[in-house]
């Protein structure tokens, strides 16, 4: 019981630790485009536009469905 209580200590204490405020001065740095998941956003949308298109089903990921044939 004594190890699951340090266990679970431990990781409140572990997640807790990212959590931190970003002063104003830092938040340039972090919002750098190094720092982004997608490359390039008209890449990304044209990949969206190409996969919905080809797969003729869309609206899963929140943008109103189209016919299947490319005029969204």
């Amino acid at each position: 019981m004594r190890t699951i209580q340090l266990v679970l200590g431990s990781l409140l204490l572990s997640t807790l630790g990212g959590c931190v405020v970003v002063p104003q001065s830092r938040r340039g740095v972090l919002a750098d485009k190094i720092m982004q998941l997608d490359d390039d956003p008209l890449e990304t949308y044209r990949k969206q536009k190409l996969y919905s298109t080809r797969e003729a089903a869309a609206g899963g990921d929140g943008v109103a469905a189209g016919g299947g044939c490319g005029c969204q």
